[in-house]
């Protein structure tokens, strides 16, 4: 990528202005190039002589001229400058940024993959809710992010796992076979009182009613431990089948389902609990055995047994991540999880520690909380049922590509509002609604030319110079930067901005510049443009899970 090359012609710049006694001696800084914020500054700028006037004891300016005194001629560049304080400055040659039309046409639907990954195996783990329920907006957020970094890693060349992970057993599975229990003997007409601490959702009651009508009462005739866990096990599994819906329509499948009931099944919790207890981490008092945490750092010990024998969840974690890396051998692990676990990342850190894995192996990524609006006003319960807005809701009102583009709109750590009636607008406003408007333009100046017996065979891209045709060049060829860039930071919520930064540039073109015309030359060079654009378009909002429509 460009980027590389710049940042190559620094170095090899420095290099020799050492060797020629330019500047002194000293390890090479990273060194960063981006974009000016100001175009009128050219295309790529860095910043490196500003972190290397300290080590040699120069002005920045100085040590700027003296770096592009050494830096070649290139095919792709037409000038460099010096800026104050002490910026680089790279202008790109008119005739190789047309050019880049052909390339981006050239790789066609692969255009923006890199290979940074280099075939590294990822899981990602994300969603995960406990099925005792539906998914609600929150739990739709990290289903977004998640899909949305899978297809960016995807992208970048590494081997993406997408992996969803679900509680059926425990204290919390407990609950939910009482409440069901409770909820079903009600269908029949029972007297019967639901759990302290059940689930007291309306989705309870309709999923006994539906259980009712298709098994009758034959639970009621088995013995109750018999009854309540048979029953349970046909709970477990529609909430399942649901949560799968719910999510495919939100355009999110995963290539595994992970049982955590497995974990004590095939063993993986007794193999933890022996490594744990050799490499000196475990510790029993008040009845319980704990993970001993203050070793490695952390503030507290964390329970792993409690003193009834049961495993904590934190249990459960412990094993699932030693299945991950140890025994599936990831190469890296991103899990994606919910607020209320901000607490639970250090502390997962330190047991991958403790079980002899890099902790820098593990990402984890914290998405905040939605705030459901319409207008002005916040909405905090369902229309239908009076609990909570379940993600289908919202789907089914909003649609599938206003969700997505949405809840991916901010960094995964920043609380953020939704606004369901800016969502159903079809206007400009709606900042998917005009992303894809721009697809669907190109599309139907296509769809003209075709009609006029236009086509871009033998387009002449040297044709382009004027300035918002080299503009929306510029950008297209920011997407394969994009994906490295999330790949490195893990923040998808970037391609919002850029599909809303092509499309206004796509539409500041087609202000300025007729496609079909009676030039016939210019007419193909300007097809062959808008064609790449459209494909970039196309794979932006597909790496966003979302629909790239030919007409709106």
């Amino acid at each position: 990528m460009l980027k590389q090359t710049i940042s190559e012609l620094i170095s090899k710049a420095i290099t020799k202005a050492q060797k020629e006694g330019k500047l002194p001696a000293f390890d090479l800084p990273e060194i960063v190039i981006e974009h000016p914020q100001n175009p009128d500054h050219g295309d790529y700028s860095c910043s490196v002589p500003l972190k290397l006037t300290k080590i040699v004891k120069m002005k920045p300016m100085d040590i700027a001229k003296d770096i592009i005194g050494s830096i070649p001629a290139s095919p792709e560049i037409e000038k460099v400058d010096v800026a104050p304080p002490g910026f680089i400055n790279f202008t790109l040659k008119k005739v190789w940024l047309a050019k880049e039309v052909n390339d981006v046409l050239k790789n066609g639907a692969n255009y923006g993959n890199i290979n940074a990954g280099q075939g590294k195996r990822i899981q990602i783990e994300f969603v995960s809710v406990n099925p005792t329920g539906p998914l609600h907006v929150g739990h739709g957020r990290g289903a977004v992010i998640g899909s949305t970094l899978c297809n960016v890693m995807t992208a970048a060349g590494f081997d993406v796992t997408k992996e969803y992970y679900f509680n059926d057993s425990g204290s919390q599975m407990d609950s939910f076979r009482q409440s069901l229990w409770a909820r079903y003997q009600q269908a029949l007409g029972k007297d019967a009182a639901m759990p302290e601490h059940g689930y007291m959702g309306e989705y309870m009651v309709e999923l006994a009613q539906e259980i009712k009508e298709k098994e009758g009462d034959r639970f009621l005739k088995m013995p109750p431990a018999e009854g309540v866990e048979k029953l349970g096990e046909i709970g477990l599994a529609r909430v399942l089948e649901t949560t799968r819906e719910d999510l495919k329509t939100l355009r999110v499948e995963y290539d595994v389902w992970y049982s955590e009931k497995t974990l004590y099944e095939k063993g993986q919790f007794d193999i933890i609990m022996k490594l744990l207890r050799e490499k000196g981490y475990v510790a029993e008092k008040d009845g319980a055995i704990w993970f001993s945490s203050t070793a490695l750092g952390e503030d507290k010990d964390n329970v792993i047994v409690r003193s009834n024998g049961s495993p904590t969840y934190f249990a459960a974690d412990i094993a699932y991540h030693y299945n991950k890396f140890i025994e599936r051998k990831f190469d890296k692990v991103i899990d994606i999880w919910g607020a209320d676990h901000m607490g639970h990342v250090s502390r997962m850190k330190a047991v991958v520690s403790a079980l002899g894995i890099d902790p820098s192996r593990l990402e984890i990524i914290i998405n905040q909380m939605v705030t459901m609006r319409r207008g002005g006003e916040i909405v905090r319960i369902s229309r239908r049922t009076g609990d909570m807005i379940t993600l289908r809701e919202l789907l089914d009102e909003a649609g599938t590509d206003a969700c997505r583009f949405i809840l991916l709109s901010r960094a995964a750590s920043s609380q953020m509002d939704f606004d369901i009636e800016l969502a159903k607008k079809q206007s400009a406003e709606n900042p998917v609604y005009y992303v894809q408007y721009a697809h669907a333009r190109i599309a139907s100046i296509l769809k003209v030319a075709e009609e006029k017996g236009a086509t871009d065979e033998g387009g002449d891209v040297s044709l382009l110079t004027t300035e918002p045709e080299l503009t929306l060049i510029r950008k297209m060829l920011q997407l394969p930067e994009l994906v490295e860039t999330i790949a490195q930071t893990l923040e998808p919520h970037h391609l919002t901005y850029y599909a809303q930064d092509l499309a206004t540039v796509f539409h500041a073109f087609y202000k300025d510049c007729r496609v079909v015309s009676d030039d016939k030359a210019m007419t193909s060079a300007r097809l062959k443009l808008i064609k790449a654009a459209k494909l970039v378009l196309g794979r932006t909002l597909n790496l966003m899970g979302m629909d790239a429509p030919e007409r709106m």
